[in-house]
């Protein structure tokens, strides 16, 4: 769901940005390797609208070469989720000034407007796909953790009546987001992500540490423990995270793993 809340970051932060057409490509699919360790690393979109076959020839043998899928989060089938944390679990808030997460559900259905469906995201289908295959399916971090950071997030920067956009400028704003997010990673286009992370990250600086930057130090030590053990891993997360300056492929590189580009 986070490429919802980066849709969400990029307009409250500057929701006049846009962003240039690029080159047909593919999905972008990195690989880290050593002697008896491979852990493909796919940047997935989390809704979309099932128009285009981007689960392609080299994306599926590197998916079944793999022994086990891993997610951002795994995503219980079912809404009620509450129970499974405890008492001390807090669901997301929104407050009635309107919240980040308020944001982001607007995003959501920005994108359903557009026919974007989570059930139609590349998550999902790698997932239903590893399921059918009798693969095990892990996540990264938990859902548990993800509320939490909702929580924690900060809100919108307040902007002054007269320079607010009306409500149908602000849903205008949100689907075009959507929709360009969406056609740049079919092409594999990567740049349109680093352009919308640096709107992100000088707009909301605290947002985008703690969407992107805490959480790529975290993912990169995992891949690193990971690499301790043979087999062939796919992970899967959103495409943001494979780019800019604070990218996952940049902290594993720190910690002394290369990555090549695969698809």
């Amino acid at each position: 769901m986070l490429d919802l809340l980066f849709a969400a970051g990029v307009v409250a932060a500057s929701p006049g940005a846009t962003v240039p057409a690029m080159p047909e490509a593919t999905p972008a699919m990195y690989m880290v390797r050593d002697a008896d360790t491979t852990i493909y690393i796919f940047g997935t979109f989390h809704a979309l609208d099932g128009e285009a076959n981007w689960f392609g020839e080299r994306l599926r043998a590197a998916f079944d070469q793999s022994s086990e899928l891993v997610l951002e989060t795994l995503i219980p089938d079912t809404p009620a989720v509450a129970h499974q944390f405890g008492p001390g679990f807090r669901p997301p808030s929104v407050t009635p000034s309107g919240s980040f997460l308020a944001t982001t559900r607007m995003a959501i259905d920005a994108g359903r407007s557009q026919g974007m469906q989570v059930e139609k995201g590349a998550d999902m289908i790698l997932r239903r796909a590893a399921e059918a295959q009798g693969k095990p399916v892990a996540g990264l971090e938990t859902l548990e953790l993800q509320f939490s950071m909702f929580n924690r997030m900060p809100a919108p920067a307040t902007v002054p009546a007269k320079a607010a956009p009306s409500a149908a400028a602000r849903d205008e704003a949100l689907s075009r987001a959507m929709v360009m997010m969406q056609a740049a990673w079919k092409r594999g286009d990567q740049s349109v992500f680093v352009s919308m992370l640096d709107q992100l990250r000088n707009g909301s600086p605290e947002t985008y540490r703690m969407m992107f930057t805490e959480r790529n130090e975290r993912w990169a030590d995992w891949i690193r423990a990971r690499m301790q053990t043979p087999g062939t891993v796919f992970v899967a997360v959103g495409t943001g995270h494979l780019v800019g300056k604070d990218s996952l492929l940049v902290r594993l590189a720190e910690r002394g793993i290369s990555s090549q580009r695969v698809n």
